[in-house]
């Protein structure tokens, strides 16, 4: 399997950063009406949550990263991802219907794309392949396309 580029990485951190920050938020507006209901010292509920964070925010991300990988064979994609329960996905271009490359702000800041296959059928009918350079989904997405127009032919 092919592994994804750098900014997803990037991209992952920032949003779990950006979760950890709100948690962290919702924590310190709560925690003056939680000391003045209860005998709690300070800190009670802010320490914990802190703690509890520092895996999602800064270990997981990058865990989650290394699990990204893809490759395209001669009749299908496969996608890996996953940590704690590894996910492959094999796509069979034959059902393939629809491709699109997508890219939010945060990841053309980073410059990683998503590549979204939409598939025949309703369960898994739609396969999502993050952390593509803009180049490489494009060149996925023109190559699935001339397969799937040579098995039509």
């Amino acid at each position: 399997m092919k592994p994804v580029e750098r900014g997803q990485l990037w991209v992952m951190w920032i949003k779990a950063l950006a979760t950890g920050v709100l948690l962290l938020v919702a924590g310190s507006l709560a925690e003056p009406e939680l000391l003045q209901r209860t005998d709690l010292p300070a800190g009670a509920l802010l320490a914990p949550l802190a703690f509890l964070l520092v895996y999602p925010m800064f270990l997981a991300p990058y865990r989650r990263y290394r699990a990204l990988g893809y490759a395209l064979d001669q009749d299908e994609l496969r996608t890996a991802r996953g940590t704690w329960t590894r996910r492959e996905t094999v796509v069979p271009l034959v059902r393939v219907q629809h491709i699109d490359v997508v890219q939010g702000p945060l990841e053309r800041l980073f410059g990683v794309t998503r590549l979204v296959l939409h598939t025949a059928g309703t369960l898994n009918s739609l396969v999502v392949q993050p952390g593509l350079a803009r180049a490489t989904a494009e060149a996925l997405r023109d190559e699935i396309r001339t397969r799937i127009r040579q098995e039509q032919a």
